[in-house]
């Protein structure tokens, strides 16, 4: 099974979905299926800059006197599912750089470890993947080689996903099918092995 994930690191429900289709991927697996997942560039906020500013300042713009509310619900929805949300001292920043990054490890055959490991490095260490010295330690830890350059590959696919019309986030596209949002682990396991379409 051939998969594509749509995503953006800071976005929780981004995260949430990646640790499913996870575990759906191990189940395959361990079956003796064979699943490969192609990662793809998704910008919730392209004007955000290197250096970053407190998500929770951002998260209070758009959602006002409840964002104290949004925040505690989530990091509780995570624990539910085994996963660690800090959004209280996270940085939110562009993450065209961290989507470099992720299609370097693919290409070294360690995209799926990087990608985990991102979403980890915002959302449980709060740390800023825009940081050029964070993202080299980053890939040290996953073993990948560290290669400069590839900006405009990646503002290339951005550009593709946004032609064919993703407007929100996460999207996996498989066999054909385009299901949204943070299927359930089971919802996953059940797409990725269900018959191919002639």
């Amino acid at each position: 099974m051939d998969v594509q994930f749509v995503f953006d690191v800071p976005c929780v429900w981004s995260y949430l979905a990646y640790a499913r289709f996870q575990r759906a991927a191990a189940r395959i697996r361990a079956e003796g299926g064979e699943v490969t997942v192609r990662f793809r560039p998704f910008q919730l906020d392209p004007r955000a800059t290197v250096d970053g500013e407190p998500k929770i300042d951002v998260l209070r713009r758009a959602f006002g006197a409840e964002a104290d509310d949004a925040v505690a619900g989530i990091e509780s929805k995570a624990l539910s599912e085994g996963l660690t949300f800090c959004h209280r001292h996270a940085v939110w920043s562009d993450t065209l750089p961290a989507h470099r990054l992720i299609a370097v490890a693919a290409r070294q055959g360690r995209g799926e470890a990087m990608v985990e490991r991102l979403f980890r490095a915002h959302h449980t260490d709060e740390l800023n993947i825009a940081d050029q010295a964070t993202l080299r330690r980053l890939a040290d830890e996953v073993g990948v080689a560290w290669r400069d350059g590839g900006d405009d590959d990646v503002r290339a696919e951005l550009a593709r996903v946004r032609a064919e019309g993703v407007r929100a986030v996460p999207v996996f596209r498989l066999a054909g099918r385009t299901p949204h949002g943070a299927l359930s682990e089971q919802t996953l396991y059940q797409e990725m092995s269900a018959p191919v379409a002639a």
